[in-house]
């Protein structure tokens, strides 16, 4: 029987390590969820049970990102590499302007690579002839005439730099892969036209997606996409067009839930992960 004093120090970067207060209640209800009498990995997806799951789940993220009117939240799959499709064939596609991407890394380079799949894309700075070691200046940042969104990547893991403060454009939707410090810290939600992320890094186990959208950029999205592609179709369908990962979502909720009541919400969990990250500098500096 596994114990708690066997679990090692675990530094990976996604799937990474879960909450213990979550990974405890999940062992617990493992076998039978409470007043249910089945596993949640038995359960349909179109149960009453998982409603409530979805239902918290969902109402949890809104209140923890501040999340008001004008904004959708679904819960997708495919990861976050599946959005660097699906981000230009909603608002790319059929769109007279052009994809613009800040390079600063890795995962910056795949969604360009994707958006120039579909349609007409632009480099508005790419930090690769520095070996990815920095963020730009304002001014360094050169946008195409008319673009259609500008795309970012908050924190690049590989490379080691993360946005401190995003940049902002004027009317020109702002399009974040937030996938490695998604609830990490406190976000200005208004500022996003999307902010998407895979939940195995910082929210849970991979499986589900987490996307924020804009509701003015989901009338973009044309009929003519296929319906598994289209954000409107897992709006439209509450996230779920078809069967969702159940217990993916369920840990999502779980962690949600852990952040909101156990720690206090996204101000308090920025600060134990500063505490954290401090230490591990300290043995690194010293």
């Amino acid at each position: 029987m596994a114990r708690v004093a066997d679990r090692v120090f675990n530094f990976s970067a996604g799937p990474a390590v879960l909450p213990l207060p979550v990974l405890e209640k999940a062992q617990d209800e493992l076998l039978s969820l409470p007043g249910v009498g089945a596993s949640v990995l038995e359960i349909s997806h179109r149960s009453k049970a998982f409603d409530g799951i979805l239902e918290k789940t969902l109402s949890n993220l809104k209140s923890l990102l501040g999340i008001g009117g004008d904004h959708e939240v679904v819960l997708l799959q495919g990861g976050a590499s599946l959005q660097f499709s699906m981000v230009p064939m909603n608002f790319l596609a059929g769109h007279s302007g052009e994809a613009n991407y800040i390079v600063t890394g890795t995962w910056g380079k795949g969604g360009l690579k994707e958006a120039s799949r579909i349609g007409s894309s632009h480099v508005a700075w790419d930090g690769g002839k520095n070996g990815y070691d920095r963020l730009p200046a304002a001014e360094e940042v050169a946008l195409s005439k008319k673009p259609a969104y500008v795309h970012v990547t908050s924190n690049e893991t590989i490379q080691g730099v993360q946005w401190q403060a995003l940049p902002t454009f004027e009317n020109i939707p702002l399009i974040c892969d937030s996938s490695s410090d998604f609830l990490s810290r406190p976000v200005d939600i208004s500022s996003y036209g999307m902010l998407y992320a895979c939940a195995q890094k910082n929210a849970g186990i991979a499986g589900v997606t987490v996307a924020v959208i804009r509701r003015d950029l989901l009338e973009r999205s044309q009929e003519e996409l296929p319906a598994m592609l289209n954000y409107r179709t897992f709006v439209e369908k509450g996230s779920r067009p078809n069967t969702p990962p159940v217990f993916a979502v369920y840990i999502l909720g779980l962690v949600c839930e852990w952040i909101l009541k156990d720690v206090g919400g996204l101000e308090h969990i920025a600060a134990r992960n500063a505490e954290k990250a401090s230490k591990v500098y300290d043995v690194i500096d010293s």
